[in-house]
């Protein structure tokens, strides 16, 4: 049986290369309007309106221990769906579309950058990276 391509969109969370199957991402925007929640864990940045769909904007940065993610130009949020929720994940930046054979991708280490490896469904090696292939619904359960 021939291995499975999967094609992964990658970004920056701080200094690590992460990716994720590219048929999660619902679309790619920088919209950074967005309004507060009060009483929200530390890493939700607030909610935002996208026509019509209300999206929770998770600092991924924070989320996985790697400090604040900055806004400035290069900024974006990367909005998935989970759990029947729209979830926008900022990110310091958008990197390429990669295909990774799935039978490539190793088991995480324990950590990956400094990220707790339970965030992460494996890594493979590009050309020049390392990438942390990022189990979405793990990074939505809430708790750490």
């Amino acid at each position: 049986m021939a291995s499975r391509i999967v094609e992964m969109a990658t970004f920056y969370v701080g200094d690590a290369l992460c990716g994720m199957d590219i048929l999660k991402v619902q679309e790619i925007n920088k919209l950074m309007e967005m309004t507060t929640v009060p009483q929200a864990p530390d890493y939700v940045m607030g909610i935002l309106n996208l026509r019509g769909q209300i999206v929770t904007i998770i600092d991924l940065g924070k989320k996985l221990n790697l400090g604040e993610t900055q806004l400035n130009s290069m900024s974006r949020n990367i909005i998935v769906t989970a759990k029947d929720e729209y979830v926008g994940l900022l990110v310091n930046r958008i990197s390429d579309v990669v295909e990774a054979q799935w039978d490539k991708v190793e088991p995480p280490p324990a950590n990956i950058g400094g990220i707790q490896g339970k965030f992460f469904k494996g890594v493979f090696k590009t050309k020049d990276s390392l990438v942390g292939v990022l189990d979405v619904e793990k990074v939505f359960e809430n708790g750490n």
